[in-house]
């Protein structure tokens, strides 16, 4: 069976078979654990980006304020991709199959756009990283955001 990472602080996939992370620190822990054949990435992690979702974004408004990102010193999943690439080339590893399923589409292709070039530019291999939705688990998330 592949081993799957799920980053993101919010969300939680309906197949069971993913190992979830909510923070760059635990992502960091899951690898250098178990290096993983599979990752998809969120791009907005920590508590502001998950007060901002709660608050709009899941109670129906679309519209979602990024301007807490960064701002209060809380890592994303661009920075989490950043780590990975340095992680493979400092132990000689191929990046897993990467997926990104966040829904700020800036920090989609930014993390897109760093993982295919590595891809491209280091690995000599076809850039193959894209943005995709997996079926939630609603009542788990619903958990999530309560407790």
């Amino acid at each position: 069976m592949k081993k799957k990472l799920y980053l993101d602080d919010i969300r939680i996939p309906k197949d069971e078979s993913w190992k979830v992370v909510k923070s760059f620190e635990k992502f960091v822990q899951a690898i250098e654990q178990e290096f993983p054949d599979i990752i998809s990435f969120d791009h907005d992690l920590g508590k502001f980006a998950m007060n901002d979702y709660y608050k709009n974004q899941y109670n129906g408004v679309d519209k979602i304020n990024y301007s807490y990102i960064n701002k209060n010193g809380e890592m994303t999943g661009l920075d989490c991709a950043k780590w990975l690439i340095d992680y493979c080339m400092n132990k000689s590893l191929s990046l897993p199959k990467c997926y990104v399923h966040s829904a700020n589409p800036i920090g989609s292709d930014n993390i897109m756009g760093l993982l295919n070039n590595f891809l491209k530019k280091v690995e000599n291999k076809e850039p193959n990283v894209i943005r995709t939705f997996w079926e939630l688990d609603d009542e788990k998330m619903q958990n999530n955001l309560l407790n």
